[in-house]
């Protein structure tokens, strides 16, 4: 008996340690990585790409700031392709994290910790060395001076320390987040060296120091930046990087004008556009170089799920704090009219909060999930037990008239009726509703629904602002709604307290735009944070999903299952998309293709002028 309680011992402590042996990758649930420790490339590069050439980009609204780390200024398109993170995801795993700057990674076996071990010839653009020390610089920088979301993600942390100059360990507070070793690996490295003596919370257009593939090689404020390769960057040889960041330079030219952009795309002025607009897809490219081949339009998969894009509600305004106002408002957007009129029947509407994922919650709720759902009783909506969620459907006429009744209805419930003509809240102060928007698109999807809420004496006005304007009132919380967008991966996380938590309600740099402060939202998130299993995961969200569902919190706009882009045929990509991306590092210029670059004088430079 003693024999085989010893070699029980023994084997526990093999095991133990088999697990905390310093590994190439890390995943969710400690599920074998797709690719091994001796892989060659991914498998959706082209490993042989050819590198050279300019790939030129647009971007929307200008930029101030070369900081993307602070809550000031807009941060200038891509600057994060300045700089390296401890390890990087691979794009067609749901989430699995191999290593760049940290070459290998020990987790603890109760997970209580994490140890990342850096490869010694990790260096920043100045040849200066990447050592332990400026992870800690750098982590704790972000949570004293960056953005609030940095100090929301890694709450969980409990202490970083440098052992060695190559060696650095983060200790939890609790074991419970299984993500927040992975989320650690997500950690760009910035330089000690370069940032002392500088103020890391001004934002300016001072040229940063990274260590990535590229670096900012010529700035014009406001307009444009370009990124040139770096030809000895020190990670080009690894694995993860084979076959991608071909591009010699990348530049990205700044429109005030999306309508602008299309047409400065079709001229040939940039190489590569991503069509968010169903009518320019359907109509806006019949075109010379469309039907000629040389501008190409094509629709990639895309395998993430699709998140929740929605009319926001702000809760922290008195007139949106009754629920029965928030469902019938959301009666008056008549999707079935804006899809076939508007959108050429592209879209499907929206019905998750993990749309196009096995976490989306559908039907009622099953064992798994009434068991994290009973607790709450009394505390969510009665209707998460006992309906499934459904938005209302019309038959697509533009009349409305049964859900503009229904509408009428639950605001009387509600202390609303109407005086004069005119909708009047529970203080007799007539109804009026202000939607901040930057862009100009959008103008023409809500002027429908501003017709109905009008049938109904409320008044919405649509506000246009701004870039600058519409970022500062977004921080400052200073809007009544606006259409935001809450995207998801295939693992939700730690990002979930960034959208939905108490905590994260006056952050303003969070994505808690509603104003949400509920103790029975921010027991599942924690619970779904928390989950041990890929199938309790799941259980979580769907559980989540339903309590923001039958919250009202936002309006559900729409989505498409594929990424609609717009490219010259001098560029190139691989046969093989990655599952949860574009891609756009893994593509080329083709050497043998002239690119279409209009001369100086012709007519379509004055597009770009009035794009700035």
């Amino acid at each position: 008996m003693m024999s085989k309680i010893v070699g029980g011992l023994l084997l526990a402590c093999l095991s133990t340690c088999a697990l905390a042996t310093p590994k190439h990758a890390l995943t969710l649930y400690d599920e074998p990585p797709k690719y091994p420790a001796d892989f060659k490339h991914f498998a959706y590069v082209n490993p042989d790409a050819p590198k050279g050439g300019t790939f030129r980009q647009s971007s929307f609204g200008g930029f101030d700031s070369l900081n993307p780390f602070i809550n000031k200024g807009v941060a200038a398109e891509d600057i994060s392709a300045i700089y390296d993170t401890l390890m990087r995801q691979s794009l067609d795993e749901p989430f699995t994290e191999y290593g760049l700057v940290a070459g290998k990674i020990e987790k603890a076996p109760d997970n209580g910790w994490v140890r990342f071990y850096l490869r010694p010839q990790a260096r920043f653009h100045d040849g200066h060395p990447i050592r332990a020390e400026d992870v800690v610089f750098t982590f704790n920088t972000l949570m004293k001076d960056g953005a609030p979301l940095y100090r929301a993600y890694y709450a969980d942390v409990a202490e970083v320390i440098a052992e060695q100059p190559l060696q650095v360990l983060f200790k939890f507070k609790h074991k419970n987040n299984r993500e927040l070793p992975l989320i650690l690996g997500q950690l760009p490295v910035l330089p000690k060296h370069w940032w002392q003596g500088r103020e890391f919370t001004r934002g300016n257009l001072e040229i940063p120091l990274g260590s990535g593939p590229y670096r900012v090689a010529d700035v014009k404020p406001g307009r444009s930046i370009r990124y040139e390769r770096v030809k000895d960057y020190w990670a080009k040889d690894l694995p993860i990087n084979r076959g991608q960041y071909n591009f010699d330079q990348m530049t990205y030219d700044s429109y005030r004008d999306n309508t602008v952009a299309l047409e400065a795309l079709k001229a040939g002025q940039f190489d590569y556009w991503e069509e968010r607009t169903a009518k320019n897809w359907a109509t806006a490219y019949d075109v010379p170089p469309v039907r000629e081949g040389r501008l190409v339009r094509e629709e990639l998969p895309n395998g993430n799920p699709t998140g929740m894009q929605g009319f926001v509600y702000n809760l922290r305004r008195p007139i949106f704090q009754d629920v029965r106002v928030r469902e019938a408002l959301s009666l008056l957007l008549d999707y079935e009219w804006t899809n076939r009129q508007l959108f050429n029947g592209a879209y499907t509407r929206t019905g998750s909060y993990f749309e196009n994922s096995e976490m989306a919650a559908r039907g009622l709720p099953g064992a798994d999930e009434l068991k994290i759902l009973e607790p709450l009783r009394g505390q969510v909506p009665e209707q998460v037990f006992t309906q499934a969620f459904a938005n209302p459907v019309s038959d697509g006429s533009g009349m409305i008239r049964e859900q503009q009744r229904k509408a009428y209805k639950l605001l009387q419930a509600a202390g609303w009726k109407i005086v004069d003509d005119k909708m009047v809240d529970t203080q007799g102060k007539p109804v009026s509703l202000e939607f901040m928007l930057v862009q100009t698109e959008f103008e023409r999807v809500l002027l429908p629904f501003k017709r109905n809420l009008a049938d109904l004496g409320i008044e919405l006005n649509i506000r246009r602002v701004d870039t600058s304007q519409y970022i500062n009132r977004l921080r400052s919380r200073d809007f009544d709604m606006l259409v935001a967008g809450f995207p998801q991966s295939s693992s939700p996380g730690n990002e979930q307290r960034e959208y939905w938590s108490s905590s994260s309600a006056d952050n303003p740099g969070s994505r808690n735009f509603i104003g949400l402060r509920d103790p029975a939202i921010d027991s599942l998130v924690d619970s779904l944070i928390n989950a041990d299993s890929r199938q309790s995961l799941i259980a979580h969200t769907r559980a989540l999903d339903r309590v923001l569902l039958w919250g009202y919190y936002v309006i559900p706009n729409w989505h498409i299952k594929t990424w609609r882009v717009a490219y010259w045929n001098h560029i190139g990509h691989p046969e093989v998309s990655p599952k949860y991306d574009i891609g756009i590092n893994t593509w080329w210029i083709k050497p043998d293709v002239s690119p279409t670059i209009p001369q100086p004088g012709d007519a379509s430079d004055s597009v770009k002028d009035e794009a700035h």
